[in-house]
């Protein structure tokens, strides 16, 4: 499967586009891991890369993020060892790690060699890596749904729907204490949903008060927290943050105060 994974960069000129389509694979190796592994009775998958794999984001993604729904059997210290197995016998030389002393579990995959043997790379030292990060006490009032996807490997995903995802990335986009582009490009790309998606206000209102303290923002104006943000927003970091991930270098044109004013209009 190393070949396999390797083939996908024959020809291939841009370095940027050959690192995520090569870490895309492995996300994919490391999502049918987890399926194998029964993970996904306990988890739902959330965040940009669950968009990328189950509802085409034209961007790709760096982490791989969960919401636990379900404690019992709940074991990831397992499920890391079976993907570190998984990806021995594949080829790759893995080295994983694995940290539950937040209410957030945090699990690293290195892949070593790879880039270099992919070109990616001039030392053989440097490692590819994927996060992931379990939210191990999340805010109630996500709805669900499964899926079968064929994103490089099959495999079956819970995961939250649309306006609960769209819910959890409003509540990043308060939160952060800095401007990302990727959430911008996602937060235009869910406005531009026909029909029309709206967050999940009993999710984003359950995250605010769990994240920000009860009273802090009310979940019904996020149009308004937003929109002060647009007054604020640095675009030059949003286009240098967002650039390395469009599949289409064309939609960096998107990020422009006047899109984020448009998405931000009642439709």
């Amino acid at each position: 499967m190393k070949d396999e994974a390797l083939s996908l960069l024959e020809n291939l000129q841009d370095p940027a586009q050959g690192l995520n389509i090569l870490r895309e694979y492995l996300q994919a190796f490391v999502l049918r891991s987890l399926h194998e592994n029964e993970a996904f009775l306990c988890l739902s998958f959330v965040g940009g890369t669950a968009l990328r794999f189950l509802y085409n984001l034209p961007r790709f993604s760096e982490d791989l993020d969960f919401s636990l729904e379900v404690k019992d059997n709940y074991f990831p210290v397992k499920w890391m060892e079976k993907v570190k197995r998984d990806l021995t016998y594949a080829g790759f030389d893995a080295i994983l790690s694995w940290n539950d002393r937040k209410t957030v579990h945090t699990g690293w995959i290195r892949i070593g060699e790879i880039l270099k043997e992919a070109g990616l790379a001039a030392l053989i030292q440097q490692k590819l890596s994927i996060k992931l990060e379990i939210d191990s006490c999340p805010p109630q009032g996500a709805s669900y749904r499964s899926q079968i996807v064929d994103h490089h490997m099959l495999v079956t995903l819970r995961h939250h729907d649309l306006p609960s995802l769209m819910a959890g990335k409003i509540h990043a986009m308060i939160i952060r204490p800095f401007d990302k582009g990727r959430d911008w490009y996602d937060f235009l790309w869910y406005r531009a949903k026909r029909p029309v998606i709206e967050p999940n206000l009993l999710l984003l209102q359950n995250a605010l008060d769990q994240s920000q303290g009860k009273g802090s923002f009310r979940a019904d104006q996020w149009k308004q927290i937003l929109a002060e943000k647009v007054n604020k927003i640095d675009l030059k970091k949003l286009k240098n943050d967002v650039s390395p991930f469009l599949e289409r270098p064309v939609d960096l044109e998107l990020i422009n105060a006047e899109k984020f004013w448009s998405a931000l209009e009642d439709i």
